[in-house]
């Protein structure tokens, strides 16, 4: 089920309840007495928290009710964690420990494996980004999130480029009128027909040039040398060079 319905795992979420902040406090002080039915009452209470935020991680291709699940575990695990002696609202501490449990599984099941440093950079970076984009009221430059981090700039590139949701080569790229253009339609081949076919004509053009234009041709575009160069090295003048260069393309290209 999607997270925009009212159905997830099998939850009627326009039936959450939600408490107020006065009754989670009251809740988490029964439960630190070892209160079972508080806990519970807590963990429904808290399911539209574990919901919003879930929301945030949508477009990843995750599914939804698995997402909300892995959620669910973080608030679980907020609740046990949770210091009632603390002036701290338990969604302020609550929040950050489903996102972290959600990322967490999110990098663990990545389809694409990268190790654990080069993901942990990435969620730094992602949150320095954050900060920064706070702070100067504009995103920021892979240069400034890197000093923030003390880490070098290719780190953060390669980092945040590890995160990526690979792309499947039947997404659609462009779509009208029913002719619907996938990511396999724009990737170049080196032996589709067209190639060969171009690599044939070129092969039959050289055939028709002069001895000497293929020499000229030969030490201008394969050894890389000037056409003053070429000039002393066959004997004729720079000019000369130059006009049975051009001519030698101008024959290629007809």
């Amino acid at each position: 089920m999607y997270v925009n319905k009212v159905s997830i795992c099998g939850v009627d979420t326009s039936k959450l309840p939600v408490l107020k902040e006065q009754e989670i406090r009251a809740l988490l002080k029964e439960i630190s007495k070892g209160d079972k039915l508080a806990r519970e009452k807590l963990i429904n209470g808290n399911l539209r928290l574990v919901l919003s935020v879930v929301k945030r991680f949508t477009g990843r291709g995750e599914n939804p009710d698995d997402l909300f699940q892995i959620g669910c575990i973080g608030l679980i695990k907020s609740i046990d964690n949770f210091d009632v002696n603390q002036n701290v609202r338990f969604s302020t501490y609550a929040v950050p420990m489903i996102i972290g449990e959600i990322r967490r599984h999110l990098r663990d099941n990545s389809p694409v494996r990268v190790s654990r440093s080069i993901k942990d950079t990435a969620y730094r970076a992602m949150q320095v980004k954050e900060q920064l984009m706070s702070e100067l009221n504009r995103e920021p430059t892979i240069s400034e999130i890197a000093q923030r981090l003390s880490v070098p700039r290719e780190d953060v590139v390669i980092a945040l480029e590890s995160i990526v949701d690979p792309v499947s080569l039947y997404d659609p790229v462009y779509s009208d009128t029913g002719d619907t253009v996938y990511v396999l339609d724009q990737i170049g081949d080196n032996n589709d027909d067209k190639n060969w076919l171009d690599e044939i004509c070129l092969k039959e053009a050289i055939k028709n040039l002069s001895g000497r234009e293929k020499k000229i041709l030969s030490l201008r575009f394969m050894q890389g040398k000037t056409q003053m160069e070429v000039s002393n090295e066959i004997g004729i003048s720079q000019a000369q060079v130059s006009r049975l260069e051009k001519n030698a393309m101008d024959k290629i290209k007809n």
